[in-house]
């Protein structure tokens, strides 16, 4: 079994042997600039690392792999036109280091090469491996059109909330351990196993971030503390308050959100201290250990021996109990 560091190797020597220098530059460029700025590399990591349990080759599921990580990358280009947002991993996003033509343009391009990078799959799994891809990639549309529209909408309920972050988040790492598991020859039961344990990973990572953007320690987050806050975006605590609230405690809230620009930390601190009040600290921490408990029974259900499955452990409790 191939430990999770030497994984991120072979995934990161893949990455840095594909070359974007192809004509014109301005198309290729961009894609080169975003795989350079990393990431942690967990879908691929995971596609490798569930095919690993199943056959010592992994081989077979490097290409594949690859073409999932480049398909995130390529919703990140997207997302950060329709979040205006400036920075990506420390570094200037796409569409401000080159402009919002370059970063759709490019983008696109990037989701073709997803789809040539799967399609390098061994011929007795290509159909089951597109299948699972094709879906996800359209539930992980759904999961931004959904991220969009609650922000035009006053309240959002808890369980429209966790289902949005389910499609925009949990499905894509899902699928990655999914696909991994049947390039590994996995039967059916344990590769939906595996899927499972995905989707609540994916859940608590997400709550994880929620949480941190609050909570966290700027220090070791990387950026700064309350931005959720600042853009009144809907996560997993807000929902939550608004649904905890009595009348006057809503009422509060409401006002709040409303403190315009100018006076950032003190909405920051009035937010907060209302969040405090409800106790959505402790509602979010507990539905992340819900969905972590949820997890680890899934993978105990995947037929391998246990000792197969300790990195998978091991990763799952690094993304459950990260401070960035």
């Amino acid at each position: 079994m191939k430990t999770i560091n030497e994984i991120l190797q072979l995934i990161n020597s893949e990455i840095d042997k594909t070359a974007w220098t192809k004509e014109p530059r301005g198309l290729y460029e961009p894609i080169a600039y975003t795989l350079r700025l990393g990431g942690k590399r967990i879908r691929p990591a995971v596609a490798l690392m569930a095919c690993n349990l199943f056959s010592e080759d992994v081989q077979p599921a490097i290409k594949p792999a690859i073409g999932i990580e480049i398909f995130h990358n390529f919703t990140l280009l997207h997302d950060d036109i329709m979040d205006k947002a400036d920075l990506r991993r420390g570094q200037p996003t796409v569409h401000k280091k080159w402009d919002e033509n370059t970063a759709i343009l490019s983008g696109d391009m990037m989701q073709i090469a997803a789809y040539q990078f799967i399609a390098e799959t061994k011929a007795e799994y290509l159909k089951q491996v597109l299948d699972i891809f094709s879906q996800t990639a359209g539930e992980v549309c759904e999961g931004q059109q959904y991220d969009m529209e609650f922000e035009k909408r006053e309240t959002v309920s808890v369980a429209e909330y966790l289902d949005m972050i389910r499609l925009k988040t949990a499905v894509l790492l899902a699928a990655s351990l999914k696909t991994g598991a049947v390039l590994g020859g996995a039967k059916a039961e344990d590769a939906q196993a595996l899927y499972d344990f995905g989707i609540d990973i994916g859940m608590a990572f997400q709550l994880k971030d929620d949480l941190l953007d609050t909570y966290g320690d700027e220090k070791t987050f990387g950026k700064k503390i309350g931005g959720d806050i600042l853009c009144n975006k809907k996560t997993y605590l807000l929902t939550t308050a608004l649904e905890k609230a009595d009348a006057v405690q809503r009422e509060k809230l409401q006002s709040c959100l409303q403190i315009p620009s100018g006076r950032e930390e003190e909405k920051i601190t009035f937010v907060t201290s209302v969040y405090d009040e409800l106790n959505v600290k402790v509602a979010c921490e507990d539905a992340m250990n819900s969905y972590y408990s949820s997890a680890m029974a899934n993978l105990d259900n995947v037929q391998v021996d246990n000792d197969k499955k300790q990195e998978l452990r091991i990763l799952a409790k690094k993304l459950m109990f990260r401070e960035d």
